[in-house]
C-alpha cells in the first residue's frame, strides 16, 4: 500500500492493514463538493463525516499519516518556502502537480467519483483517477468477470471468473494509491444515489438508462458531471454533460503570457513594442494588465485591456493614451487568463442535436454522424434481441444497418446522403470486444474530463467525440470461422482481428527501451495483448534507472515497497502477474554504443518490432539509428504534461524518427545569466550553477588534488590557463580561508556568502553601471530588458535570510563531515550564531570587468600572468596541505531535487528568491523553484496511457504486415483543449539513380568477405564510380592516391584493421564503410551505407 500523507477535505479516515469487508449497510455517505465555480473562491475544502454504512458493497478506507506541527515559532523556518502544502505528498506528485498546481490537486483531493462498467475501459478510468489522487473512487458493477474480459481488464486473473467484476477489482485498485477511498457497489443503481458524487463515469449502460440519469445529474443543484463512453472493437465514444453553467477557470494550463515593453505611444490607440528577446503570443481579444511602467504610470493601475492587432512583437491596446505621461522605460505585460462558461445540453437534446463533433482525423471528417448514428442503433439493437450483434454474422450487420438507416431516416437535422455499409459491418461484428488499447485510450480521455469536471482545470470536451481505428483491421479479408472464441483469454480480441492476427502477436520477438511511465502502460498493453506470450515470442525490456518515489503516481506497475529497485525487473514481474503466459527479460543495460555487446547484431536482426519508452531524445536518436541499420519498425511516443504524441517509423514506408528535429531550446546569454537576469528562470539558472560549483565541482577538485597532489598540480601547470588558475584558485580557497572545522565556520561561511552573493556583486555592478550609465552609442544601459539592481540589507527578522543561512550551512557541514546542531532549526538559536559573525565592509574597485557581450561564452578572461598565478597558488597549497589532517576528504553533494528533507532544493530557492529580490523579480516557492531549476518534465497518467493506447493500434498494422502508408497514423493530442489529430506519416525522400530507387532505409549488403577490387566492381556494375571509400574517419581508398591501387588485393576487412585500426570483437560479424560516387557523368550520387560481412 502506497504511504498516505494527504487528506482531501478533512475526512476522519482509519488505519487500517486491509481491506475493511462487510456484508451488509448502504453506500459510503459522502460530504458533498460544491460546484467547481463557486470552489474557485475559496481554498479551503469541505469537511465530511468520513464515516461508512454500507449494503452490497465493499468499502476501503485510505489511512492518513498526515502529520500536524504544533505549530509554535520555533517551527516555522523549517515550512518556508513550501507553499503551506501540507496537504499535498509533494515528492509523490511532483510531475502532476507540475501539470496542475496546488488548487486543482486540493480540489481533486475533495472530489468523490462513480465508474459504473468495470470491463476493461471502466478498469483504465478508475486506474487513472486513482493515481490522480480523487477522495474516493466508487466502482460499480452488477455483472461477473468471464474470460472474455481478461483481453482488456489489467485487474482479472482467471481465478477472477464468476466473481462480481467491482468486488474483483477493488483490491488492486487499492495498492495504486492507499490514500484514496475505494468502495463497490453491485446491485442497480438509482438516480438518487448520484447525489454522493461529483461527477459519475458509465461505460456500459444503455441508453434510455442514460438519459434518466443524465436529466439527474443536469438539473440536480449543484449539476453532477455525467459522462458516458463506450468501447466497441476498433470505434469509441465518448459524451460529457457538465451541467446548464460549468465555468472553466483555465482553458487550457499555459502560464500566462508576459511581455517586457520597449516603448508605449501617446495615441487614441496605444502602440506598445516590447523587446525582441522572445516572440508575444498574444491574440487579438486577449486582456493584459501592465506593472512597472515609468512615465506612462497611468497604465499600472491593474485594470485588463483589450489587446488589438497583435503582432509577434508588438500590439495595440483599446485605449486613449494621448493624454497620459510620456512612457520613460520600463515595464511589464501580463496577460489575464479568463475563465469561460460553458452551457451544455442534456443527452435527450443532444443526440438529436448534437452541434460540432470533436474531428481527430481529417481523412474521416464524414465518420462522427455515422457513428452518432451507429452507437444509438447499437443500443436498439441490444434492447430488441437481448445481446450484442455476433461476430462474422453478415444477418446482425444487417440488421444493424437497418436500425442506422432508421434512425437516419426519421432525423429532421443533420441527415446522411450516405450510409457507409462497410464501416457499419466492421462495427457490427466487433461491437461487443472491448480491445486493450482502445481502453487504454479512452481511459486516459475520460480520466481527464473527470478532472475537468471536478476542478475547472481545462476545457472540458464538448460535447460528443467519436474515433474509431478500422485501420488496424489485418489488410487480408478475415474468415468469419476465424473470428470463432477459442475459449482464451484472448477471445476478445480474436473476434475483432481473428485467430491468425492472434498467434502472430504471440509469436513477435519485440524490444522495448524503457520502463518508466510509457513502459508500465506499454507492458500492461502488452500483456493483455497476448504479445510474445507463446514460448516462440520474447518480450526483452532493458531500462538501467531504479525507482523513485516521484514515479509513482504514474508509473503503476510500481509500489513503494520497490523504491530503489531496478525499474525493469519489478515491471517485468508485474507485467507477468497480469499475464502469466508473458515470455519476458528484464535487463538493466542502457541501449547505447557502449553495449552493443549486449544487444548484438543477432538480437537486432532477430526482432519483429521495436517500442520506445524514453524521456529523452539523445536515447531516442540512437535507437532509431539501430532501427534504421537493421530496417525494423520503431513505434515511438511521448508525452508532456497533457499533451502526447506518437510516430510511426516503418521500413521503407516512413521517414524515421531522426529526419525531422525540433529546434533546440533557446539559452539564455552568460552575462544575462551572471548579471542582468530579468525573469525567475535566469534566477534559478544562475542558483543550479552555483549549488553544483559550490558543493559538487569545488569538493571534486578538493578530491582531486588531495589523492595526487603532484599529478594534480602538473596536470595545472601544463594546462596553464584561466581555468586552470580558477581550478586552483577555488581548491585554496575551500582548503584555507573558507575551511571549516565546527558548525559555526558553516554558518559564518553562509552568512559571508550572503553578503557576497546579494550585496557587495550588486554594488560592484551597480558602481561599474550605475543608474544613469550610457552605451557608446548613447542610449541608457539600463533600458529594458535590464533591471537595474538593489543590494540587499541582511536581517535576522527576515525569516528568508535565516533559511538561506540555515540550508547553506547545513550544506557546507554536510561537504566537510561536520556533524548539524539541532539548534540550527531553531530562528532564535540561529540568529544568535549569525550575530557572532563579523561582516567585513565592501569597497567597489574601479575597472571591474563585467561581461556584457552576450555572446560571449568564456566567463574566465584569460591572462598573460596566468602561469606566474599558477605556480603561486600552488607553493600556497602545498603549504596549506601541510595543516591538514591526514587522509582527509571533502564529500561532494550531487543536486537531488526529490528529496525534499536533503535541504538541496531549499538553498537552490534561496539563491534564486534573494537575487529576484536583488532584481525586482517576483519570487517563487520551493515547488515551483523545483520544476524549473530540476528541469521536471511534468507528467500525468492520462496522456501516458492515452499515447500508449494510440500505439498499441498501430502494433496491430506492425505486426500483421501488409499496411500501407495510408494505413498508419501519427498522432498528436492535447488532453487540455482538447484536440486529437491524427494524420498519414511522412514518406522517406527518395533518392534515383538509373533504374534504381533507394532511401535512408536501405542498406548495402556484401557477403563473403570482400576484397577492395571486388567492391569497386560491384558498384561499376551499378554504374557508380567509387572514388573515396572510408571507415569511420580513416581513409581505406582514394583513387588519387596511386600507392592505393596496390590495395586492390587485399580483404576489406584486414584494410579496416590495419589502415582503420578497426577492433572488430567476435561478435561482430561485419563492418560499415562510407563510400563517395559519381556516375558516369560526374555527378556526385549519395549512395545508402555499405555493410561488408567478413564472418
Amino acid at each position: 500500500m502506497l504511504p498516505s500523507k494527504r487528506a482531501g477535505g478533512g475526512e476522519v479516515v482509519l488505519e487500517q492493514e486491509g481491506p475493511i469487508r462487510s456484508a451488509t449497510g448502504s453506500v459510503t455517505k459522502k460530504a458533498r463538493v460544491d460546484h467547481v465555480a463557486s470552489a474557485a473562491a475559496t481554498t479551503e475544502s469541505p469537511t465530511s463525516t468520513g464515516n461508512a454504512k454500507s449494503t452490497d458493497n465493499t468499502t476501503i478506507v485510505a489511512n492518513n499519516n498526515n502529520n500536524h506541527s504544533s505549530g509554535n515559532v520555533e517551527s516555522s523556518i523549517m515550512t518556508l518556502g513550501n507553499g503551506n502544502s501540507q496537504d499535498i505528498d509533494e515528492d509523490l506528485h511532483s510531475r502532476q502537480l507540475a501539470v496542475y498546481g496546488r488548487e486543482t490537486m486540493r480540489r481533486l483531493f475533495a472530489s468523490n467519483i462513480l465508474v459504473s462498467g468495470m470491463q476493461g475501459l471502466g478498469a483504465e478510468i478508475a486506474k487513472n483517477l486513482i493515481l490522480a489522487g480523487v477522495k474516493s473512487v466508487t466502482l460499480h458493477d452488477e455483472g461477473v468477470v468471464e474470460l472474455w474480459d481478461l483481453s482488456s481488464n489489467f485487474v482479472f486473473t482467471e481465478d477472477d471468473v464468476g466473481k462480481n467484476r467491482a468486488l474483483a477489482s477493488v483490491q488492486k485498485l487499492q495498492e495504486l494509491n492507499n490514500a484514496v477511498v475505494i468502495s463497490t457497489l453491485t446491485t442497480e443503481l438509482t438516480k438518487e444515489q448520484l447525489s454522493e458524487f461529483q461527477a459519475v463515469v458509465f461505460t456500459d449502460i444503455s441508453l434510455e438508462k442514460a438519459i434518466e440519469f443524465d436529466d439527474y445529474c443536469h438539473n440536480h443543484q449543484p449539476p453532477i458531471a455525467f459522462i458516458k463512453s463506450e468501447v466497441r472493437g476498433l470505434f469509441g465514444s465518448v459524451f460529457c454533460d457538465f451541467g446548464p453553467e460549468f465555468t472553466v477557470l483555465d482553458v487550457d494550463g499555459e502560464d500566462p503570457h508576459t511581455g517586457i515593453i520597449a516603448s508605449i505611444s501617446n495615441d487614441k490607440s496605444a502602440l506598445v513594442a516590447c523587446v525582441d528577446d522572445e516572440r508575444l503570443e498574444f491574440q487579438d481579444g486577449d486582456l493584459v494588465v501592465f506593472s512597472e511602467v515609468q512615465g506612462m504610470s497611468e497604465l499600472n493601475d491593474g485594470k485588463p485591456r483589450k489587446v488589438t492587432n497583435a503582432r509577434p512583437y508588438s500590439f495595440q491596446i483599446e485605449e486613449d493614451t494621448t493624454n497620459y505621461g510620456a512612457y520613460v522605460k520600463g515595464g511589464i505585460v501580463t496577460q489575464v487568463k479568463q475563465p469561460k462558461v460553458l452551457n451544455f445540453k442534456p443527452l435527450r437534446d443532444a443526440l438529436k442535436d448534437p452541434g460540432d463533433f470533436l474531428l481527430s482525423d481529417f481523412s474521416k471528417f464524414d465518420r462522427p454522424p455515422l457513428l452518432h448514428l451507429a452507437f444509438q442503433a447499437l443500443d436498439k439493437f441490444i434492447l430488441e434481441l437481448g445481446r450484442f450483434p455476433v461476430t462474422g454474422s453478415e444477418e446482425d450487420a444487417q440488421k444493424l444497418i437497418s436500425l442506422v438507416t432508421s434512425i437516419n431516416d426519421n432525423s429532421t437535422d443533420g441527415r446522411l446522403e450516405e450510409i457507409n455499409q462497410k464501416i457499419l459491418r466492421h462495427f457490427a461484428f466487433g461491437a461487443r470486444a472491448v480491445l486493450n488499447p482502445m481502453a487504454a485510450m479512452f481511459g486516459g480521455i475520460v480520466g481527464q474530463e473527470v478532472v475537468k469536471a471536478c476542478s475547472g482545470k481545462f476545457h472540458p470536451l464538448f460535447q460528443f467525440f467519436y474515433f474509431d481505428s478500422v485501420e488496424s483491421l489485418p489488410t487480408e479479408p478475415l474468415d468469419p470461422n476465424d473470428l470463432k472464441p477459442l475459449n482464451s483469454r484472448y477471445d476478445a480480441q480474436i473476434s475483432v482481428f481473428g485467430s491468425k492476427l492472434q498467434k502472430k502477436l504471440e509469436d513477435a520477438n519485440v524490444f522495448m527501451v524503457g520502463s518508466g511511465a510509457l513502459g508500465c502502460e506499454f507492458l500492461k498493453n502488452l500483456a493483455l495483448m497476448g504479445v510474445s506470450c507463446h514460448e516462440k515470442g520474447k518480450l526483452t525490456i532493458t531500462d538501467d534507472d531504479v525507482i523513485e518515489k516521484s514515479n509513482l503516481s504514474r508509473q503503476f506497475l510500481f509500489r513503494d515497497w520497490n523504491i530503489g529497485q531496478a525499474k525493469s525487473t519489478v515491471a517485468a514481474s508485474a507485467a507477468a502477474l497480469i499475464n502469466p503466459h508473458l515470455n519476458i527479460e528484464a535487463l538493466q543495460n542502457r541501449a547505447s554504443p557502449e553495449t552493443e555487446n549486449v544487444f548484438d547484431d543477432p538480437f537486432w536482426e532477430n526482432l519483429n518490432v521495436v517500442i520506445n519508452a524514453l524521456d529523452n531524445v539523445n536515447a531516442r536518436l540512437y535507437v532509431d539509428a539501430r532501427c534504421l541499420y537493421f530496417q525494423k519498425p520503431l513505434l515511438e511516443s511521448g508525452t508532456l504534461g497533457a499533451k502526447c504524441n506518437t510516430q510511426m517509423v516503418i521500413p521503407h514506408l516512413t521517414e524515421n524518427y531522426g529526419a525531422s528535429r525540433d529546434p533546440p531550446e533557446r539559452q539564455a546569454p552568460m552575462c544575462t545569466v551572471h548579471s542582468f537576469p530579468h525573469n525567475i528562470d535566469h534566477c534559478l539558472t544562475w542558483a543550479r550553477s552555483e549549488f553544483e560549483g559550490l558543493l559538487e565541482k569545488t569538493p571534486t577538485e578538493v578530491n582531486a588534488y588531495l589523492r595526487n597532489p603532484n599529478e594534480y598540480t602538473s596536470a595545472m601547470k601544463s594546462a596553464g590557463d584561466a581555468q586552470a588558475k580558477d581550478n586552483l584558485e577555488r581548491v585554496l580557497e575551500c582548503l584555507d580561508k573558507e575551511r571549516c572545522v565546527e558548525f559555526q565556520d558553516c554558518i559564518t561561511w553562509a552568512r559571508l556568502k550572503f553578503e557576497d552573493y546579494f550585496v557587495n556583486r550588486v554594488k560592484q555592478l551597480t558602481f561599474t553601471f550605475p543608474e544613469d550609465a550610457t552605451t557608446s552609442n548613447g542610449t541608457p544601459f539600463w533600458s529594458a530588458p535590464k533591471r537595474f539592481p538593489c543590494p540587499l540589507q541582511f536581517s535576522t527578522d527576515d525569516l528568508s535570510h535565516l533559511h538561506f543561512i540555515m540550508a547553506a550551512s547545513i550544506l557546507r557541514a554536510e561537504i566537510f563531515g561536520i556533524p548539524v546542531p539541532d539548534w540550527v532549526k531553531s530562528p532564535k538559536k540561529l540568529a544568535d550564531a549569525i550575530s557572532k559573525v563579523i561582516v567585513p565592509k565592501f569597497q567597489p574597485k574601479e575597472d571591474v570587468k563585467i561581461e556584457t557581450d552576450e555572446k560571449a561564452t568564456n566567463p574566465l578572461p584569460s591572462s598573460v600572468d596566468d602561469a606566474i598565478v599558477i605556480g603561486e597558488l600552488i607553493m600556497k597549497l602545498e603549504n596549506c596541505q601541510k595543516c591538514l589532517l591526514p587522509g582527509f576528504r571533502m564529500n561532494p553533494i550531487q543536486f537531488e531535487k526529490d528529496d525534499d528533507t536533503n535541504y538541496h532544493m531549499d538553498l537552490i530557492a534561496g539563491l534564486a528568491n534573494m537575487r529576484a529580490r536583488n532584481y525586482g523579480i517576483p519570487e517563487v516557492d520551493k515547488l515551483k523553484a523545483k520544476f524549473i531549476a530540476g528541469r521536471i518534465i511534468p507528467a500525468i497518467a492520462t496522456s501516458t496511457a492515452m499515447a500508449t493506447g494510440l500505439v498499441c493500434l498501430e502494433l496491430y498494422k506492425v505486426l500483421d504486415g501488409g499496411h500501407k502508408l495510408e494505413d498508419y497514423r501519427n498522432s498528436f493530442a492535447n488532453l487540455a483543449l482538447p484536440l486529437f489529430s491524427m494524420a498519414e506519416p511522412v514518406p522517406p525522400k527518395v533518392i534515383k539513380h538509373q533504374d534504381m530507387r533507394w532511401t535512408v532505409w536501405d542498406r548495402w549488403i556484401l557477403k563473403d568477405n570482400p576484397t577492395l577490387r571486388e567492391l569497386l566492381e560491384w558498384l561499376q556494375n551499378k554504374g557508380l564510380n567509387a572514388y573515396s571509400i572510408s571507415y569511420g574517419s580513416c581513409l581505406l581508398y582514394n583513387s588519387m592516391f596511386p600507392r592505393h591501387k596496390e590495395r586492390m588485393g587485399k580483404k576489406l576487412v584486414d584494410l579496416a584493421r590495419e589502415v582503420g585500426k578497426a577492433e572488430l570483437p567476435s561478435y561482430r560479424r561485419h563492418f560499415d564503410v562510407v563510400v563517395a560516387c559519381e556516375d558516369d557523368e560526374d555527378n556526385d550520387i549519395d549512395i545508402p551505407q555499405i555493410s561488408i560481412y567478413f564472418r
